[in-house]
């Protein structure tokens, strides 16, 4: 299998769903993103997300965004989508639900509702809070450089969350995890959860500590940031905002995921992230920054959660967290050490 790649811009998403409905994906492609093809699928390999529900209810629908470059390439008749139950990555376990034969549509997000052509036998998958599953599109002919085929996205890929199902060479095919056969963005595949309606509580709160205790103006400066998750119910959706101080040059930040959370891998400048977090699960991220030189005063930087819906968070009041930062020198001259 040889993997090509191709960039696509200008993506128009289209999602409908009931207010109990929940999208779960591991991509960050939002309306009009930047998404890459991925070619040198042959049939019989496929695509894989590995997906996390955020409630007990139902996989009521699949979504698969399906591109080609420079567009406008006919429809294709897919060999089958289907749903596994979680198994030891990158293998899935049992098979749950199959969709046979779907058609693809380039340029939108396909979303299937349905088993059969004559949409009469509706997908209904339970899954459990906090269970992983895994959503594969298997092709059914050559993804030659352009595509049409599967696209992830820019920003990096989530660890553990994206496979390939791969003949590398004779008649044998196995599992693969992405990130080995060189994919370096999570997979447009997702699935929507139909949740109970009313929302759930969830208690998100926000921790932050500064690494070194006094900062040097012109030196390195560090945070690590919680946000968890208390329950009893789970956040699908939590925006992760940090506007860090205008002292701070170089800002980096990477992300690590616990207890089932999900969070974008990493990147630079302020956070605006969007996390899932179930019942127990964290992300932690790792902030790195020069402070500017000439920088004076206390250094203020505060990180705040928003839980959006289906969830709501019954106490705010720890939902932001704020690290205050004195210079060296202040330190010095508190001590009496004269120079």
């Amino acid at each position: 299998m040889k993997l090509l790649t191709g960039v696509f811009a200008g993506v128009a998403l289209c999602q409908l769903a009931a207010a109990a409905e929940v999208t779960v994906q591991n991509d960050s492609l939002t309306n009009f993103g930047t998404a890459v093809i991925v070619a040198g699928f042959i049939p019989g390999e496929k695509g894989a997300s590995w997906l996390t529900s955020p409630c007990e209810g139902n996989i009521v629908a699949v979504q698969i965004l399906w591109l080609s470059s420079p567009g406008g390439a006919p429809d294709v008749l897919g060999d089958s989508i289907d749903i596994y139950r979680a198994g030891t990555y990158p293998n899935p376990g049992a098979l749950a639900q199959e969709i046979v034969a779907p058609l693809l549509t380039e340029g939108v997000i396909n979303e299937y509702r349905y088993l059969d052509d004559d949409s009469t036998v509706p997908l209904i998958v339970p899954v459990a809070a906090n269970e992983t599953f895994v959503v594969a599109y298997q092709f059914s002919e050559t993804a030659v450089a352009g595509g049409p085929s599967l696209v992830r996205d820019t920003n990096g890929i989530t660890a553990g969350r994206n496979a390939i199902y791969a003949n590398l060479g004779g008649s044998n095919f196995a599992w693969f995890s992405s990130e080995g056969l060189g994919v370096t963005g999570d997979w447009v595949i997702r699935a929507v959860i139909d949740c109970p309606t009313g929302g759930t509580q969830a208690d998100v709160d926000s921790a932050i500590s500064t690494t070194p205790d006094l900062y040097v103006p012109g030196a390195a400066i560090s945070h690590e940031i919680t946000v968890g998750n208390s329950g009893p119910g789970n956040a699908s959706s939590v925006i992760v905002v940090d506007t860090f101080p205008a002292s701070y040059t170089g800002v980096t930040w990477s992300c690590a995921a616990s207890g089932g959370a999900t969070c974008t891998s990493g990147g630079s400048g302020n956070l605006a992230q969007v996390v899932s977090l179930p019942n127990g699960g964290a992300v932690t991220y790792t902030v790195n920054a020069t402070v500017g030189a000439g920088t004076s005063g206390v250094i203020s930087n505060t990180v705040t959660a928003v839980v959006n819906a289906p969830a709501s968070d019954p106490d705010t009041s720890n939902n932001s967290a704020t690290a205050d930062t004195a210079p060296l020198s202040d330190r010095i001259f508190a001590d009496d050490f004269d120079l």
